[in-house]
């Protein structure tokens, strides 16, 4: 078999010539076919950081002064308006009562036991004893002047102490009402002058007959 070597190269130029048109067809058609690839570009948002510098609070301790009021109790010692009565002269005065009129043996006896006539016995005693006293010690003098069972005002602002108002009393003096009885006062009295050493309260000795 006789090859025409002549006519081989055209016949493969031809192939190749069509081969090479389809292969870029085909490549045309899968570069046509391919799907594109978009990028998305998505931007984040940045967070700046900014530092800002705050106000720094002055803190200022303010010192609270509270002021206590200071309740101070002072004791003062008030002298008292009332006086008080001398011991030793009313112990001595019932002393003198006891030595002349036996007044305390009286005032402790039991008269119940006795008869009104030695009673009024024993009073006679005690009222001349009782009376020597008075008349030797004391100046007496009665209150009122008026005599007893008599009308009498008793005007406004009257001393209490001088005046005792007994019975119905109602309303505001001036008062009018019956004298009853004058009362008493002492003008002066002298008692005697006792020793140093005294006791007054020795009313009267215990007696020891020998």
């Amino acid at each position: 078999m006789i090859i025409d070597l002549s006519s081989v190269p055209q016949t493969i130029d031809m192939l190749h010539a069509g081969l090479a048109v389809s292969s870029v067809a085909l490549l045309a058609i899968a570069i046509a076919r391919k799907p594109k690839t978009v990028e998305k570009i998505v931007e984040k948002p940045v967070e700046k950081i900014v530092e800002v510098e705050k106000p720094v609070e002055k803190i200022v301790e303010v010192e609270k002064v509270v002021e206590v009021e200071k309740v101070v109790e002072k004791v003062v010692e008030v002298e008292s308006k009332l006086k008080t009565a001398s011991t030793d002269s009313a112990l001595q005065l019932l002393s003198l009562m006891q030595q002349e009129a036996r007044l305390i043996d009286f005032l402790n006896e039991d008269v119940s036991a006795f008869s009104d006539e030695e009673v009024g016995a024993a009073a006679r005693v005690i009222h001349g004893g009782g009376k020597k006293v008075l008349d030797e010690y004391l100046t007496l003098a009665p209150v009122r002047t008026e005599e007893e069972e008599t009308q009498v005002t008793i005007p406004e602002g009257f001393d209490a102490q001088q005046i005792r108002l007994v019975g119905n009393v109602t309303g505001n003096a001036p008062f009018n009402g019956t004298l009853i009885h004058k009362g008493w006062k002492v003008e002066n009295i002298t008692l005697p002058k006792l020793a140093e050493n005294y006791d007054a309260k020795i009313i009267a000795p215990a007696e020891v007959e020998l």
